[in-house]
C-alpha cells in the first residue's frame, strides 16, 4: 500500500490479562471524546479457542481549514470505523485491524495493533502498532496523507491515555474490592471473638 507508514512499540506496565480487560472498557473516556458510538456487529469463539469480534465505531471527522475550502460543505463530519480483533488466550495476544468505511477515497487509514504478553516479564505487555495512510485524491494526495499521519499520531496518543485511564479504573475497582473484603473479614473475626460460646446441656 502506497502512502505514509507509521510504526511504534510501547511497553505497558500491566499484565496482559489486565490490558485485555481494559481494552474492552476503553470507551467512553475523557481522552477520546471524538469517539461517538461503539457497537458489536459480530462475535464468535472458534473451535481452536480464539475470540473473534467485529465492532463498528462512529467518530468525528473534522477537516483542516484548507480542506474545508476544497471539499463540499455537505461532506459527512462523521467517519465509520470497522475494527476486527482476535484474542488468543493460549498465546496471550490480542490482534486488531481497523479501517475507515467511508471517505476512503479522500483518505484511507488502516491500523494494525498487537498486544502481546511477555513470558519473561509477566507484569508487562508489549504493544506493536502499525498504520498505513493513503489518499486517492489526484493532486492533493501528499498534503492529505501528511495531515492524516499527523492526526493519527495525535489520536494514538489519546488512545494510549484512554487505555491507561481504563487500566487505572480497573486498579481502583480492584483495590476497593480488596479493601471491602479485608474489612468484612476483620468484622467477622471481631464478631467471633466477642461472641459467647454456646452452652450445651
Amino acid at each position: 500500500m502506497t502512502g505514509k507508514y507509521f510504526f511504534s512499540e510501547t511497553d505497558i506496565k500491566s499484565a496482559w490479562e489486565q490490558v485485555l480487560t481494559a481494552f474492552w472498557q476503553r470507551y467512553p473516556n475523557p481522552y477520546s471524546t471524538h469517539v461517538l458510538t461503539e457497537d458489536v456487529l459480530y462475535r464468535e469463539v472458534t473451535s481452536d479457542n480464539l475470540l473473534l469480534s467485529r465492532r463498528l465505531f462512529t467518530k468525528t471527522n473534522r477537516l483542516p481549514r484548507w480542506a474545508e475550502r476544497v471539499f463540499p460543505g455537505n461532506l459527512s463530519r462523521s467517519v465509520y470505523i470497522i475494527e476486527d480483533s482476535v484474542v488468543d488466550l493460549g498465546n496471550r495476544s490480542l490482534t486488531t485491524l481497523t479501517w475507515n468505511v467511508n471517505h476512503a477515497k479522500l483518505m484511507r487509514v488502516v491500523e494494525r495493533c498487537v498486544f502481546a504478553g511477555e513470558q519473561d516479564r509477566p507484569l508487562w505487555t508489549r504493544l506493536t502498532r502499525e498504520a498505513w495512510i493513503s489518499s486517492g485524491v489526484f493532486g492533493l494526495s501528499r498534503p492529505i496523507q501528511e495531515f492524516g499521519l499527523a492526526r493519527f499520531k495525535s489520536n494514538q496518543l489519546k488512545a494510549m491515555k484512554g487505555l491507561e485511564h481504563a487500566l487505572s479504573n480497573l486498579q481502583k475497582a480492584s483495590a476497593a474490592c480488596h479493601g471491602e473484603s479485608a474489612e468484612r473479614n476483620k468484622n467477622l473475626n471481631s464478631a467471633s471473638k466477642t461472641q459467647k460460646p454456646q452452652q450445651y446441656i
